[in-house]
């Protein structure tokens, strides 16, 4: 459904429930898909969250633990999609999934959130951050960068694909190659920031059992968005009962460390007075390593692999916003292929979605409406899959989800904390995800209820 601000590849042709055609060639293995997976969470959040938690949570106990809470609820949900994946082996991710598990039209709102939130949040996401850290390097407002680079990729994927799909390679190696230059930076780091942790007087157990904290997990949530990526490209992995399960989970524990050493590494090197309220924290943080060269060197290779991020997701959205409108008679013109088989049309319409939600210009809202909105469909999503081993139960199961039904319930449990305390303390971003859904319901009762 959605990509935390990271890559989405890779992603097969989605087709409504009951008239699905498989990929046949099935060339995704371990390997491959793992990367997939890493790629499509590591992203904007994990280099930008931070900031915003810092405003509200003061110890280091309490953010890093964000981050043991954040994997811990990943992994829970990605064991619940791992069976789903298993036991539905066909590309299409919450499209194929809550269609199964609940009716076609949550299958379509599972479509919808993906055309939508899915893609064009995180994209406007990662283009507001690339604004920000360019910035930091040349004189130009954040604003401007952010829609001059998407003007700039989105003529490239309009022109063709060929620049776009060489650009993506080594996309993973980068990421991977960054987030560890900065753990091995920041662990070397001579001088640490002072970190108070907050266990001994308990006030890191008092943040943690917080509203701001049950708040902050709704953006480490978007952080972590993508583990559930293997849904979309299921149909050209090999094996899938086997590889799924297996890819999923690794992802989601190596992207985990990954995250609490990173960020590790910023409390370690900026007082977290500097780090409230920024959106830039790399730069922040590569700063106080290297110096002001060496920080805007540092802000260049993050804008870039930004650019890298914003390139793949506009590949994904405007699939499946074609996929979504050619299931519709009265979206059709937005499903239209050119000769050369790029959606144009589609490209177009998601490039205006997403100028008009960086027109807001506000980073904590969108990422807070986006993670609201992604976090709601995953957890119908696993409470679908907890309701099938009811309703399918016949069903030959290649994978079962481990710790079943804890696992589960954790995440259900922990997501519906998070849900309902960002509905009470951010009510505009929360109600805006919930108007999206709605507005998707709306037209699939007008326009889609024949084509699913």
């Amino acid at each position: 459904m959605g990509c935390g601000g990271a890559k989405c590849e890779g992603r097969a042709r989605v087709l409504p429930v009951g008239r699905h055609k498989e990929v046949s060639q099935r060339h995704f293995g371990f390997s491959a898909a793992t990367s997939v997976l890493i790629a499509n969470m590591v992203g904007t959040g994990v280099f930008t969250s931070l900031g915003f938690q810092a405003l509200d949570l003061h110890t280091g106990g309490a953010l890093l633990s964000l981050w043991v809470v954040g994997g811990v609820t990943a992994l829970c949900g990605a064991v619940a999609y791992a069976e789903l994946g298993a036991l539905l082996p066909r590309s299409g991710g919450e499209f194929v999934y809550l269609g199964k598990a609940w009716h076609p039209v949550a299958g379509f709102l599972g479509g919808w959130v993906s055309m939508t939130v899915g893609f064009a949040a995180p994209i406007a996401l990662s283009s507001m951050a690339f604004g920000r850290y360019l910035s930091a390097i040349v004189p130009v407002k954040p604003q401007v960068a952010s829609l001059l680079m998407l003007a700039v990729v989105v003529g490239v994927h309009l022109a063709g694909l060929k620049a776009a799909k060489r650009f993506q390679v080594g996309i993973t190696s980068t990421q991977l190659l960054l987030v560890s230059a900065f753990i091995v930076a920041g662990m070397l780091y001579a001088t640490p920031v002072s970190l108070p942790m907050g266990w001994g007087n308990g006030e890191a157990v008092r943040e943690i059992f917080s509203a701001p904290y049950a708040v902050s997990l709704v953006y480490v949530s978007f952080a972590f968005t993508g583990w559930n990526a293997a849904g979309y490209i299921a149909g050209e992995i090999v094996e899938p009962e086997r590889t799924i399960p297996r890819s999923v989970v690794a992802s989601t524990l190596m992207v985990t460390v990954l995250y609490l050493l990173l960020n590790l590494a910023f409390l370690r090197t900026v007082p977290l007075a500097e780090v409230a309220g920024k959106v830039e924290v790399g730069a922040l943080s590569a700063t106080a390593m290297f110096g002001g060269r060496g920080g805007q060197v540092m802000s260049g290779i993050i804008a870039a692999v930004l650019v890298a991020s914003v390139s793949s997701m506009v590949i994904g959205s405007s699939r499946v916003t074609h996929a979504v409108a050619e299931s519709l008679p009265q979206w059709r013109v937005l499903g239209a292929r050119g000769a050369d088989g790029v959606p144009r049309n589609a490209i177009l319409a998601q490039g205006a979605l997403i100028v008009v939600l960086l027109l807001t210009n506000s980073f904590e809202a969108v990422m807070l409406y986006a993670g609201f909105t992604l976090n709601l469909m995953s957890l119908l999503t696993v409470l679908g899959m907890m309701r099938l081993r009811r309703t399918a139960r016949d069903e030959p199961r290649p994978y079962h989800a481990w710790g079943y039904p804890v696992t589960p319930l954790v995440y259900v449990a922990l997501s519906v904390w998070a849900l309902t305390t960002s509905l009470v303390q951010r009510p505009v971003a929360s109600l805006s995800g919930l108007a999206t859904v709605l507005v998707g319901l709306g037209i699939w009762v007008v326009a889609g209820r024949k084509a699913v």
